[in-house]
Order: structure tokens, then C-alpha cells, then sequence
């Protein structure tokens, strides 16, 4: 079978110009010559700095990178098998991996971005990191190993905030050069669409559904997107200043956003009406995310509510469309005011302080147990909070200077966070 039965017609022109840069790096020059003109690739000159240069060596040793990885793989994967057989998965460092905290020291550092980070994010799927900085770029890690992947170039200001879809087939980048962008991760990270709109920086994006994206700007506004047109379909206002954080409730059907209006508000996306408005942080709110389903029990008993009913057969035995069995329940956020503060987005009522940091409270991620939340502050520090006690259970000095962002894996159990010192560290979690 030829090689043009194998790859599409891009991709064999990808690897034709590789081949070439090759040859003629290495000094095979009249077989570049050959080369070149049996692929008609006459006069073709490759600089230093073209993607192409170096390609087919680089891509030699991923292969067999990967192949290493396969066998580490391999190898990890019979001693589950063999620990499964024994009874040992669960007992062997006394809980289940979904469990595990991260734990210092940070296992790698991550340092070739040339100013703050401002955003990481783990891919939904693979062992892959995306990390955005203000110096424009958005870089791409092997999770595993750290090793770096490559850049994504386009935006001209700041990248302020990124989203995969659920598949990880998409990526999308939000910055302060008042543009969306849409990458597709199987085409090489290829920007596929620039969504234009907001007037002002554009702080935070997120997926809403897997045809919509909505994201929120410092020019007070929030705005509704269709991803196959790039068309914004719906603008929703009400926050007085900067909103500077959007989320998506588990079922998709609310969001919630953060302000500079010191303000927390849940929005029913399909009609634009905000359905709440919960105050009480004394400074900007930096982030607010609803809490997953999984946590609600604990919230329930940390907010003094009394538990569900029990489920037959699904459905809840008892005033089963209770709004208190509601995805967009429950709301956490995060401000300069040193707190996290748990709302009752229904009713608006604040149910608990989380009080500890000794700085501005920067972003926060819930653990995939539900049971306990971390947060990152400009007091430079990592906190992991009992959501049943409201506690704070651990402090780790997680950078040298403030603590801008954090993500926890669901493929992997690790936890990436980002500083202003333009360090990304990646903590194992066990």
C-alpha cells in the first residue's frame, strides 16, 4: 500500500517537507535534490525557526517515548491486576486513588513561560496539561514526564482563561486582546475560529453543552456562543463592574458568575434572567463554581440542612423536584477578601465562611471525592478544606510568590497549579 493510501494528502505533504529538511541538514544533498523535485518541493528553503525544521527527529524520539510509556503502562497495569487479585488496590496506602491529596514536594517544574500564569487545565482524557500565561502563549505538557509538547500562538495580549470539551477534542482560550479562540487538538492544535464581541478583556470561558460556549468580560457582560458559527446568540447583563469568573452547573441547565461588584450570580442561560443575586464577600469575588452533585451530602451536613431522601429505582422517594436536589445548588466562591464562601444559589443565604488564607483567595478545585476542596492564594499557599467541617485539613506552601490557578487531573490523580513567578508545579496526589 503506498504512503499516499495512508495519509491524507496534508499530512503527506507534512512529512515530505520533513524529510527533506532532513536531508538537507544532515548533507545528503543530492538526494534532497531528487527528493525535492519528485515531490515537487523545487526551491523549498526550511529556516531554523519553521515548524518543519527538526520535525522528523522530534517526532522519532516521541515515538519512542511513547513506546517507553506503553511498557511503564504495561507494567503498572499488571501490578493493578495482580493487587486486585490480592485484595491489596484498596489497602495499600489505606485509601482508593480517587481519595488521594496532593502532597509536597511538587514532583516537577514546569518554567518556560515568560510571565505570570494565569490559567492550567488537564485534558479530560489524556495525560496532557495545557498551561495559558500573560506572556500570550498557551503551552502544551506531557503530564507523565512534564516534557514540553508545544506552543499555541495567536492571541496578542494576555491569556486569561482556557476550557476542553469533555472529549478533549476542542480546546478553547479566552484573552485580553478581546477574542475568543477555538483550537482543534486532533489537527495539531490548529485555531479553527476567533470569536469577536466583547469590548473589554475577556476573563474566564466555559462549556455550555457541547455546542455552546459562554464566557464573561470586564465589560460587565456575559455573552452566550455558538461554537459551529462562532456567533454570539445572547448577551446577558446585570453585574455592575468586571465579571471575572463564569461557570456551568453539572446538568447544564444554569451559570454562575463572579464580579468585581463584590457580587455571585446564578443565570438561567435559556431565558438570560438572573435567577439570584448572593452578597456578602467585602471584595472582588474572583471565582465561583458550583459544587458537583458528589459533594452535596457533605455541604448539606456542613450547612446544617437535613439529607435527601433516599433514592428507589433513581428517583427520590419524596418531594422528588425539590429544589434542594438541584445541580445548581450549591456555589462556592473565592475572593480578595481572604474567604470562600458557601451560597445556597437558590435562596441566595450564605450557609458557611471558609476562613484561612491569609491573602487574596485566587481559584479553588473540588476534589473528585466530593469530600474536600483546594484552593490557591496570593498567600503563596495550597489548602485542603474538610467540606464537612468547613476546616481547613492542610496547608502547602505551593509556590515563592502568589498562587494564581489550579486544576486536579480526573485521569490521573494530580494536582497542576500556576504563580506569578511564571512556574507551574505538578503535585502527585497519594
Amino acid at each position: 500500500m503506498s504512503v499516499e493510501h495512508i495519509l491524507p494528502e496534508r499530512q503527506l505533504k507534512e512529512l515530505q517537507k520533513a524529510m527533506l529538511d532532513f536531508m538537507s541538514s544532515q548533507g545528503y544533498t543530492e538526494s534532497a535534490q531528487v527528493f525535492a523535485r519528485e515531490t515537487d518541493n523545487e526551491g523549498l528553503v526550511i529556516e531554523a525557526n519553521d515548524r518543519h525544521h527538526n520535525l522528523l527527529a522530534k517526532k522519532w524520539t516521541s515515538v519512542i517515548r511513547l513506546q517507553k510509556k506503553i511498557m511503564d503502562l504495561e507494567t503498572k497495569l499488571s501490578k493493578i491486576q495482580e493487587d486486585i487479585k490480592t485484595g491489596s488496590v484498596i489497602t495499600r496506602r489505606g485509601s482508593r486513588a480517587s481519595e488521594w491529596l496532593p502532597r509536597p514536594p511538587a514532583k516537577h517544574r514546569l518554567a518556560q513561560h515568560q510571565l505570570p500564569i494565569t490559567c492550567v487545565r488537564f485534558h479530560p482524557q489524556y495525560m496532557l496539561l495545557a498551561t495559558a500565561s500573560e506572556d500570550m502563549s498557551v503551552k502544551i505538557w506531557d503530564s507523565e514526564s512534564a516534557d514540553f509538547e508545544r506552543t499555541l500562538k495567536g492571541h496578542t495580549k494576555s491569556v486569561q482563561d482556557m476550557v476542553f470539551d469533555l472529549k478533549g477534542k476542542i480546546l478553547v482560550t479566552c484573552s485580553a486582546d478581546l477574542t475568543l479562540r477555538v483550537w482543534d487538538v486532533a489537527d495539531d492544535y490548529k485555531c479553527i475560529r476567533t470569536l469577536y464581541g466583547h469590548d473589554h478583556c475577556v476573563s474566564s470561558v466555559a462549556f455550555l453543552g457541547s455546542d455552546k460556549l459562554v464566557s464573561a468580560s470586564r465589560d460587565k457582560s456575559v455573552k452566550i456562543w455558538e461554537l459551529s458559527t462562532g456567533y454570539c446568540i445572547k448577551t446577558l447583563t446585570g453585574h455592575a463592574d468586571w465579571v471575572r469568573c463564569v461557570a456551568v452547573s453539572e446538568d447544564g441547565r444554569m451559570i454562575c458568575t463572579a464580579s468585581n461588584d463584590q457580587s455571585v450570580r446564578l443565570w438561567d442561560p435559556a431565558t438570560g434572567e438572573c435567577k439570584s443575586d448572593m452578597r456578602g464577600h467585602e471584595n472582588v469575588v474572583e471565582v465561583a463554581k458550583f459544587a458537583p452533585t458528589t459533594a452535596h451530602p457533605f455541604l448539606r451536613r456542613l450547612a446544617g440542612l437535613p439529607p435527601l431522601p433516599p433514592k428507589i429505582n433513581g428517583n427520590t422517594t419524596a418531594d422528588t423536584l425539590q429544589s434542594s436536589d438541584s445541580a445548581s445548588q450549591f456555589i462556592i466562591s473565592g475572593s480578595r477578601d481572604k474567604t470562600l464562601r458557601l451560597w445556597d444559589a437558590i435562596s441566595s443565604q450564605l450557609l458557611h465562611t471558609f476562613t484561612g488564607h491569609d491573602d487574596w483567595v485566587r481559584d479553588f478545585v473540588f476534589h473528585p471525592s466530593g469530600k474536600q476542596l483546594i484552593s490557591v492564594s496570593d498567600d503563596k499557599t495550597m489548602r485542603i478544606w474538610d467540606l464537612t467541617t468547613g476546616r481547613c485539613a492542610k496547608t502547602i506552601q505551593a509556590s515563592d510568590h502568589f498562587t494564581t490557578c489550579i486544576d486536579y487531573s480526573s485521569v490521573n490523580p494530580q494536582v497542576a497549579t500556576g504563580s506569578v513567578d511564571t512556574e507551574v508545579c505538578l503535585w502527585e496526589c497519594r
